[in-house]
């Protein structure tokens, strides 16, 4: 593992929301940062107007950037995702998204509620910070 993630007692369990409040990456490790992936096809267009849908293709763009470093979403030490107009309903969307691709313990997260993104078409963007051991 190229990371550590720590949920500390007396701290709500984050997990259900697809998140972990701490993370450690040891010294001598690479950190591998990706731009903000969206729910764009090849030719850069928006997949879907359904946020799931755009959820769904975010995460699998993220692979693919991670992919070409020998990377996969469990090397991902923080997520930093923007959610136009968030509410609970996308928050659980990105959650099980989160889940889905990561498994047991997700990485650390920061979710920013923002009034609108590069294109407005496009209603969800994430960006990672992976370590490689």
């Amino acid at each position: 593992m190229s990371h550590t993630l720590v949920n500390p007692d007396g701290l709500h369990n984050p997990v259900p929301f697809g998140y972990s409040h701490t993370a450690a990456v040891p010294a001598g490790a690479e950190l591998v940062f990706v731009s903000g992936q969206y729910g764009s096809g090849p030719d850069g267009l928006v997949v879907s107007p359904d946020f799931a849908g755009q959820v769904k293709q975010a995460f699998s763009n993220l692979g693919v950037a991670l992919a070409a470093h020998g990377l996969d979403l469990t090397h991902v030490v923080q997520l930093r995702t923007y959610v136009v107009n968030p509410d609970f309903e996308k928050l659980g969307i990105i959650g099980q998204a989160v889940g889905a691709e990561r498994g047991v313990t997700p990485p650390t997260q920061t979710v920013i509620g923002v009034a609108g993104l590069a294109m407005p078409d496009i209603l969800f963007e994430v960006e990672a910070v992976a370590a490689r051991p």
